[in-house]
């Protein structure tokens, strides 16, 4: 008779053979896990997407949701909307048919550079932990399992399959851990091993999987390797790596089932590997427990069913998760993810600078020039893994014209921002089989044989594991029609990786080879090379094009695909443009210049080499601000750009990446209708120069985190040199005042209570985040010059006190040396609105004892 779910699984696990077992510890696939129909395991769908869940295919023809990006949640600093940001998550997920999101990632914002930086919550550890607990916890209420990433140290894109680590304790501990043990507290059913070494060993197999991970943070969930992370059979086994990805080649197989038959890895290593893995897919659901189920397998358990499923050791006591029955399945209409997505574009929002302009009243200005790229086409998300395709997106020029329909909206696309290649728009292109919107994709065999026909509507094409056995060529027709704003000659291209042939009316225009960045099998999808060419195109009288991929990479032999056709920016004399923007903003009441990064700027697979806008932009604001002094700046980038003119124009706003209703959001704001509620997450410097940590190249493969414990704001204060915007600053269209700060004794746990009243001295109903800082500069050891301990967001309407209470836990308190310790004494204590703004000081006295 058993007892506890926990014994059923290991009864399941005992039923099985060796090579079962280990077949279930690499994947079937791409995107899923293998199933064991013996023991009534399914499969488990795994999704990338952690602003949004693609699903296991790359496809317009299923869309989903694309929320703002990591940084644009993180600047909101408010848990109850990462809370609600996850529960939307694993909607969609359930939507998709997924099991286990690819997220969050919660690695650190180390460098301005980081090509990833999008995708992180912060530079400060306590604000990314403290988010990644709230989602983590969301997502599992569900059913569905969050997987924080990639453990760790993974903060860079340059060599990082291959670069080493090096950094020391109290670093690791204080900062670069410190996320994923909140994560872990918070129940996390699954952590992802990232590609580069810390210390001379790969993430796979390194020690840091168990201590850690498991020994003091209690993780009992499964190890998954980053997508080909794992390289050895022997090493990565007898290390605390589950579950290799993907599937269903890999370093384990015969090769692992070899080593547990000679004795080289032991098999109880497997069993608790499968152990977690069937654990985890009771969880979600993948595995039936029921007592009929397991009867019917075999088992004698009349006693499981009444448990119901729920775990009997899931993580500490200190913080229960339970495993839900699935009553609480998450059940969001399009709509409302599509008005959360918007709530949290304009709550993210960072109001950089406003010299009164804004908010717009009610009913707006009379007459707007809208100018830049970004304004049309705005960059929605970051480019790699977190790519998710949505059904629609809202640009400024459409949130505009929706919110201020009697306006005149004029518009100007400034000077080129995107590198390569911009999809062809779905309404430009008719398939030539039937007539309809969209493009003819075929895969084509070695001989020319069809074995794959299909419509699609979008003109940027992924397949992931989904091209047809034995496909040689991959072929793309359309009808190409530029439409009446279209120049009179378009440079068409493509972006791809391979020999790629493109025939226009029949004739033969490009005919090359393409390759692109990366390090590694399917890196170079993130960074294709672009063919293009100029075609003179006549308003009325669409064009037949063919291109044809021939499919001969290693990519490609593994299933991973993607081309893009469209048009490639047009080489336009910047000057020129700028001119007509700035003669356009000068006939308008107000100006709104959009700037930010292309796709080629902000990705996973490598890192910015400068933080400068690209191309013209920074003299595209300028004359635009000379030729209408109401002039608002919108940065949409996912991370922190240089803004030389930012004291030349009436206001800044930062958007990120603000998701497929950043149009709408951004009209909100500018409008008044919702505040702009953004704080920063990450420091924003006035000079590349000033950036005390910059560098994410390694040096001979080891990349050393030399600075320390002094990243971030943390770095800054040290350095003594003042960015353009710091760490926690934002704006908003109200005026408050904090008073009243009481700092508590320690309560028997250790904790320490702050209260304090902030009111709104405004005329209008506002947000604010008080931000709650530590410093000792008496200390006998290394320490920050400040650091974050905790933080609330609060709304008041006008004239209204609010009180805010934020509790410190022993931790913040502590610094590692072997263990955690506190060194006893008074810590100052700062509260305010950002790093530098701290007009509240109090004192904690604490002990001993950490």
């Amino acid at each position: 008779m058993l007892d506890t779910v926990d014994e059923a699984l290991r009864a399941l696990v005992g039923a099985l053979t060796l090579e079962q077992k280990v077949r279930l510890l690499t994947g079937a696939d791409l995107w899923s896990t293998v199933a064991e129909p013996a023991i009534g395991l399914r499969s488990m769908v795994l999704s990338d997407g952690p602003s949004g869940v693609r699903g296991p295919v790359w496809d317009e023809r299923d869309p989903s949701l694309n929320l703002p990006s990591a940084t644009a949640l993180a600047a909101t600093w408010d848990l109850d909307l990462a809370r609600r940001y996850g529960a939307v998550s694993a909607s969609e997920a359930k939507r998709k048919g997924v099991d286990v999101v690819l997220g969050p990632t919660i690695n650190l914002q180390r460098s301005p550079l980081g090509g990833r930086h999008f995708e992180a919550y912060s530079e400060d550890p306590l604000l990314t932990g403290e988010l990644a607990a709230a989602y983590v916890r969301a997502v599992q209420e569900h059913r569905v399992a969050a997987t924080p990433k990639h453990y760790v140290a993974n903060d860079f894109e340059t060599e990082r399959y291959t670069a080493d680590v090096e950094l020391d304790d109290r670093a690791l501990h204080e900062l670069y851990l410190a996320p994923f043990e909140a994560a872990v507290r918070a129940g996390a059913w699954l952590v992802m091993s990232a590609y580069n070494s810390v210390r001379g060993i790969t993430m796979s197999e390194n020690p840091l999987l168990t201590t850690p991970l498991r020994t003091s943070w209690d993780f009992d969930g499964v190890t998954v390797s980053d997508w080909m992370a794992v390289r050895s059979t022997e090493a990565a086994a007898k290390a605390d790596q589950d579950l290799v990805m993907p599937g269903p080649v890999g370093p384990w197989g015969e090769r692992l089932v070899a080593a547990v038959r000679s004795g080289a890895v032991p098999e109880a290593a497997i069993d608790v590997k499968v152990l977690r893995l069937l654990r985890l897919a009771q969880r979600v659901g993948a595995l039936d427990l029921s007592d009929s189920a397991l009867r019917d397998n075999g088992f004698d358990t009349a006693a499981v069913a009444s448990h119901g499923g729920v775990a009997v050791r899931n993580v500490p006591a200190r913080e229960p998760v339970p495993i839900p029955d699935g009553s609480q399945d998450a059940d969001v209409s399009d709509y409302e993810g599509r008005e959360l997505a918007r709530e949290v574009a304009a709550a993210g929002t960072v109001l950089l600078r406003n010299s009164g302009e804004l908010p717009w009243p009610s009913s707006g200005p009379g007459s707007i020039a809208v100018i830049g790229e970004a304004a049309i086409r705005p960059r929605t998300q970051g480019g790699g893994s977190a790519t998710v395709v949505p059904a629609e997106v809202v640009s400024l020029v459409d949130g505009l014209r929706a919110a201020l329909p009697d306006a005149t909206v004029t518009v100007h696309p400034g000077v080129p921002v995107q590198t390569g290649i911009h999809a062809l728009p779905r309404g430009s292109m008719t398939d030539p089989q039937t007539g309809e919107p969209g493009l003819r994709a075929r895969f084509l065999d070695a001989d020319g044989g069809e074995l794959l026909s299909e419509q699609r509507y979008a003109a940027q094409l992924v397949y992931l594991g989904t091209v047809p056995a034995g496909a040689a060529t991959l072929e793309l027709s359309t009808v190409y029609r530029p439409g009446p704003d279209a120049p009179a000659t378009v440079r068409l291209g493509v972006a791809g990786v391979g020999r790629i042939h493109m025939e226009i009316e029949g004739d033969t225009v490009i005919d090359t080879v393409l390759g692109g960045g990366g390090e590694m099998l399917g890196a170079a999808l993130f960074a294709p090379d672009v063919a293009a060419v100029s075609v003179a195109v006549d308003r009325e009288r669409p064009v037949s094009v063919v291109v044809r991929l021939r499919l001969e990479n290693d990519a490609a032999a593994a299933g991973l695909v993607a081309i893009t056709l469209g048009t490639e920016a047009a080489h336009t004399d910047p000057a020129g443009a700028v001119a007509e923007a700035a003669a356009l903003a000068g006939t308008a009441d107000t100006a709104v210049v959009v700037v930010g990064t292309g796709s080629q700027t902000e990705s996973e697979g490598y890192d910015r080499t400068t933080l400068a806008l690209p191309g013209a932009q920074d003299e595209l604001v300028r004359a635009v601000a000379r030729a209408n002094p109401r002039t608002v700046v919108v940065v949409n980038s996912g991370g922190p750009v240089l803004l030389p003119w930012r004291d030349e124009v009436s206001a800044v706003l930062l958007t990120w990446f603000g998701g497929q209703e950043s149009g709408h959001a951004l009209a909100d704001v500018l409008l008044g209708r919702t505040e702009p509620g953004g704080r920063l997450p990450t420091t924003w410097p006035a000079t590349e120069a000033d950036v005390p940590v910059l560098s994410t190249t390694p040096e001979d493969g080891v990349l050393r985190y030399r600075e320390g414990i002094h990243i971030g704001y943390r770095a800054w204060l040290r350095a003594g040199v003042t960015p353009a915007y710091p760490f926690g600053h934002g704006l908003g269209y109200s005026t408050w005042e904090l008073a009243d700060l009481a700092v508590s004794a320690p309560e028997q746990d250790g904790t320490v209570e702050v209260t304090l009243t902030a009111r709104n001295t405004g005329a209008r109903a506002g947000k604010q985040v008080v931000q709650v800082y530590l410093s000792r500069p008496d200390s006998a050891i290394e320490r920050p010059v400040r650091w974050l301990a905790g933080f609330a967001a609060v709304s008041a309407s006008a004239g209204e006190s609010v009180p805010v209470r934020i509790d410190l836990p022993p931790r913040v308190f502590a610094h590692w040396d072997g263990g955690w310790r506190t060194e006893p004494g008074a810590f100052a204590v700062h509260a305010g609105t950002s790093v530098v703004d701290l007009p509240l000081r109090g004192s904690a006295v604490v002990g001993a004892g950490g």
